[in-house]
């Protein structure tokens, strides 16, 4: 006899996993969720934009990429939800929205509710942590087309910013003054590359190097740092007039996209050093600057790029609230480029 059960998919497990992960999910509610009894939707009171003069709404979607097979591999799974909460709201904070809410989808192979449980844990532990609210999401079981231990995930998120306020290219100036936000690590980029140095150097994510301190699988999984309290409060208490979330193509290539056509960031790469991780990879792997600088964050997770007299305050209250901060560089005149001096 042919059952659902015998195709490979649990619907008792799917279910135990939804309870595990209610208690994680609650701690992330906002005070304009609304509860659906049917759990069909994620409801969100939109009454709590009648204080803009003109809301604009932004969305982004996205994944985390192969750090999931990190992940999958090490059997930690509780941080990276966090990671796909980084690379999703922290794009909508580049123009100065608030993150509202956001929802996440997980196919896997194999329901595992203790597993499930962890990574939706982490999503909503993220989305804490940027102010937003975690309304929903799916998970699928996909027997046959993943292995049992396989697992993906991605999410969307939504927020809102005044049209008045909403920062860009448009606002930054020759003189502005370029912002590095540390990173946490690697955040969620670059990990196609990372593990085909860890194959060809034959690394082992149980190994402590020395440059690290403790193992390396702890070190690729530490989750992407969540930036959008921070940049929300830093322009509302300065000058910002624009940001740019580093992700994959590195500083150059995405600093770039917050530029004017007549405008260049020149970067001084002596300002920072970057983090063991990044050293550790480009050694095993042989790999060229060039690539690293196209690939990897190199220790800055975020750019602001602000007012010169603001620089120095905005640095004082990043720092304050635990994000290192430093002047990297300067806005002159260009064709729309970020560059090394």
């Amino acid at each position: 006899m042919s059952t659902y059960e015998a195709a490979g998919v649990d619907i008792e497990a799917g279910e135990r996993a939804v309870t595990l992960m209610k208690e994680k999910v609650a701690r992330s509610r906002r005070p304009e969720v609304v509860d659906d009894v049917s759990g069909f939707a994620g409801l969100f009171d939109a009454s709590a934009l009648l204080r803009y003069q003109r809301p604009l709404l932004a969305s982004s979607t996205d994944g985390v990429g192969t750090k999931v097979m990190i992940a999958q591999r090490y059997g930690k799974h509780d941080t990276i939800g966090i990671d796909l909460v980084g690379m999703v709201l922290d794009d909508l904070v580049v123009c100065g929205a608030e993150p509202l809410f956001m929802t996440d989808y997980i196919a896997c192979g194999k329901v595992v509710p203790e597993r499930v449980a962890e990574i939706v844990g982490g999503v909503a532990e993220g989305c804490r942590l940027a102010g937003a609210a975690l309304v929903g999401g799916e998970t699928a079981e996909h027997p046959g087309a993943m292995g049992p231990d396989e697992y993906d995930l991605a999410g969307a998120g939504t927020g809102v910013v005044e049209a008045s306020a909403m920062l860009g290219p448009a606002r930054v100036a020759e003189g502005d003054v370029v912002l590095g936000l540390a990173s946490s690590g690697a955040h969620s980029n670059g990990y196609s590359l990372v593990r085909h140095v860890l194959r060809e150097a034959s690394l082992s994510l149980d190994a402590v190097l020395p440059e690290l301190g403790r193992p390396l699988g702890e070190e690729l999984l530490e989750p992407t740092r969540i930036y959008s309290l921070d940049c929300l409060e830093l322009a509302r208490s300065v000058e910002v007039h624009a940001y740019a979330h580093i992700t994959g193509g590195g500083i150059e290539g995405n600093l770039s996209r917050s530029l004017p056509d007549h405008l260049d960031a020149v970067l001084d790469r002596a300002s920072w050093t970057p983090p063991p991780i990044f050293g550790v990879l480009a050694g095993h792997g042989s790999i060229a600057q060039k690539d690293m600088d196209r690939t990897f964050n190199l220790g800055v997770g975020m750019a602001a790029l602000v007012s010169p007299d603001a620089a120095d305050e905005a640095i004082r209250l990043l720092r304050a609230r635990g994000v290192d901060a430093w002047a990297m560089g300067e806005v002159v005149p260009g064709n729309g480029q970020a560059r090394y001096r």
